[in-house]
């Protein structure tokens, strides 16, 4: 109970309740307030009333102001009538006030007003008017029924807020109770997650409310942290396999080549073969760098207008050279005239240097990598196809893992992390890649791009400046 109590929901449970207090009592005084005028203005209406009505018919005054007091029987009642020189004619006010004015409108004196049986009231809200023979007319009514409804209204009002401040309480109470069992499934849940149980998950009600909600994102949270742990472990054990192996054959080589090496020539042969294996590892450290660096976000500085189809155009100049030495033809398909993207230039020309070769490095002899760029409404399309074995539709959500190789690349140099690169590269930009089949044969690259949309008119000024790329549309029959 004592934790219950110092818990923000039973905090804010009980201020609620204490809020809808202080509005009832406003609200009841506010009635109150209102009644109370309403009592005050019906009686002094009727006592202008009933003034007004004795002194229409003087020779009837004294009947008239008889049956207003009713025989004595009306306790609150009272009435005066009097001489022109203050003698008193009949009534149960003895002596004429001599505060009150006799403008027939009603007062509150702050003198005693003597009345029968030798009493004086100082309560009574009285009213005169003086005929013209002279005779004074007093009509007065004493606040008693008023103060006996306040009372009444008070105590009923009392008797209301108390049973209504102890059900609001105990819905605080009932609301702070259900608002901290959520939070204690949710505390063990945390826990867990604390002690590296990545599986655990948090408790979702079906209210779906704004907790629920809340509740959901930390568990997306969760799954993408789990995600990036297992990343991570794998990763690990990436880098420790593919680091091994060519560490343990540079240190075989160098103790071979310690016992062996007889000449110059010999040492300068087993130095630059070790050359080679430090090399493999000093990429293969320099690559994960790379996309980390681009994973962070820092590059989005350097973010200007670039125009895709020059950067292509780059990339398949490099790559000729290497495509006609393996008997690989390499196709354009560019159309004219396309706006650019927004984006880093040197990263979109290694991403799409990084997938065209890899399409030259799995393509057979005699086949070709065919490179596409249109426009799809305010995107561009880039595509790139290949003859090459393809990927299977199992393996194609796992090829942008970092160190995982498909099966027709596992016999292949590399270390697995180029298409990752490209994924960082892709992300980076919030661009989007898919893998598909080519036809007949072979693998389907999708990257979508969004261009330069006319709300950034500075970048389009900029992309103005870029040189044109100068490519010739060759699409194969």
């Amino acid at each position: 109970m004592t934790r219950l109590l110092s818990t923000t929901a039973f905090r804010w449970s009980f201020a609620i309740a204490l809020w809808s207090a202080l509005l009832s009592l406003i609200l009841f005084a506010f009635i109150f307030w209102q009644t109370t005028t309403l009592e005050l203005a019906e009686n002094d209406d009727v006592i202008e009333k009933q003034l007004a009505y004795v002194a229409a018919e003087p020779d009837q005054a004294k009947s008239r102001i008889e049956g207003w007091l009713g025989g004595g029987i009306q306790s609150d009642r009272f009435a005066g009538y009097f001489a022109p020189d203050g003698a008193w004619l009949a009534g149960n006010i003895t002596e004429l006030p001599k505060a009150l004015p006799r403008d027939g409108s009603v007062h509150v004196l702050d003198s005693a007003v003597a009345v029968a049986g030798g009493e004086t009231r100082s309560d009574l809200r009285s009213a005169a008017l003086r005929h013209a023979d002279g005779h004074v007319i007093v009509v007065a009514i004493s606040p008693e029924d008023i103060e006996r409804a306040e009372a009444v209204i008070l105590q009923t009002l009392g008797l209301a807020l108390i049973p209504m401040t102890i059900l609001s309480v105990i819905g605080g109470l009932l609301l702070a109770a259900r608002a901290r069992r959520k939070l204690v499934a949710t505390e063990g849940a945390v826990a867990a997650v604390m002690q590296g149980d990545l599986r655990q998950r948090l408790p979702v009600g079906t209210g779906r409310d704004e907790f629920d909600r809340l509740t959901i994102d930390v568990n997306t949270m969760l799954d993408r942290i789990e995600v990036l742990v297992d990343e991570v472990r794998s990763v690990g054990d990436a880098i420790a396999h593919d680091l091994r192996t060519p560490l343990t054959r540079l240190r075989a080589r160098l103790e071979r080549s310690r016992d062996e090496a007889r000449t110059v020539a010999d040492m300068q042969q087993a130095i630059d073969r070790s050359l080679v294996w430090l090399d493999q590892c000093l990429a293969l450290i320099t690559a994960i760098l790379r996309i980390g660096e681009i994973e962070h976000g820092r590059r989005r500085a350097a973010f200007g207008p670039v125009d895709l189809a020059h950067s292509i155009a780059e990339v398949a100049e490099v790559y000729d050279p290497l495509a006609e030495e393996k008997g690989v033809r390499i196709v354009r398909a560019i159309e004219p005239d396309l706006p650019p993207v927004t984006g880093d230039r040197e990263l979109l020309f290694e991403a799409i240097a990084n997938l065209v070769d890899n399409a030259v490095k799995f393509t057979p002899q005699g086949g070709r990598v065919r490179l596409s760029l249109r426009r799809q409404g305010q995107e561009l399309v880039l595509g790139l196809e290949d003859s090459g074995p393809g990927i299977a539709p199992g393996e194609r959500a796992r090829v942008f893992q970092r160190f995982y190789r498909a099966e027709p690349a596992r016999h292949s140099v590399g270390n697995g992390l180029g298409l990752s690169l490209v994924a960082a590269i892709v992300t980076l930009h919030d661009f989007r890649i898919a893998v598909s089949d080519a036809v007949p044969t072979g693998c389907r690259i999708t990257l979508t791009c969004p261009t330069i949309i006319p709300a950034r008119p500075e970048l389009l000024d900029r992309a103005r400046e870029l040189p044109q790329a100068r490519i010739s549309t060759d699409v194969p029959s």
